[in-house]
């Protein structure tokens, strides 16, 4: 069965181009194309348009970007969120995964660092190239990990900070805590809470800069 996609970009052209090389991918489809993110919204009142990865424009007139991720995440928590930028703006990068992006790419790249990104997301629930991923380790500021240097983690969340740090599936995790998937995802979702963050990226970012592993 095919990933679906709903493409949110305002650049009609860009959008249908872009849904034209995903559907040459043998694991995604793409349901439909919005301009921005109130029409997103009114599609997803009806639950088969409900895709598995948005893939996201920041600069969007009506509703943006970065609006469009919060609403998503707080509404469609398990939708994983592919922001797509002109260039690598470094505050937009940091700004979107605040905002609850899982993975970050330039609209100019090849079409099969695309569909990297798109498996990785599916297989890992990030995808980040080289570039963002050095921007985030160096510039992301997480003001709650800053006035929280008491919290307390169990020895689970511990040893789940370890993993989530690397490249390993969240099923890759569960076999290595030896427990369920849904029980790994309790973990994460415990963690969240606590740190007020919204993303895999975020915690990993976390558990380095205040060397939790």
């Amino acid at each position: 069965m095919k990933h679906t996609i709903a493409i949110t970009d305002d650049h009609i052209l860009i959008a249908k181009a872009i849904g034209g090389i995903i559907e040459k991918f043998n694991d995604f489809e793409v349901l439909y194309e919005c301009e921005n993110g109130k029409e997103l919204q009114e599609r997803f009142k009806v639950k088969t348009n409900i895709a598995d990865i948005v893939l996201l424009d920041i600069n969007m007139p009506v509703m943006d970007g970065f609006e469009t991720a919060e609403w998503l995440k707080a509404h469609h928590p398990n939708v994983l969120i592919l922001a797509l930028s002109m260039q690598d703006d470094e505050l937009n990068l940091i700004k979107m995964i605040k905002a609850g992006a899982s993975g970050y790419l330039i609209k100019n790249v090849h079409p099969t660092e695309l569909e990297n990104a798109l498996k990785s997301l599916v297989a890992n629930g990030t995808y980040f190239p080289n570039w963002a991923t050095q921007k985030i380790l160096s510039n992301i500021k997480n003001e709650d990990a800053n006035n929280n240097v008491d919290v307390h983690f169990t020895e689970k969340e511990k040893e789940f900070f370890k993993y989530v740090c690397t490249e390993m599936s969240y099923k890759e995790i569960a076999e290595k805590m030896f427990c369920s998937p849904r029980t790994v995802e309790s973990y994460r979702d415990a963690l969240f809470e606590k740190l007020n963050l919204k993303s895999r990226v975020g915690l990993a970012v976390y558990a380095m800069r205040n060397k939790v592993i």
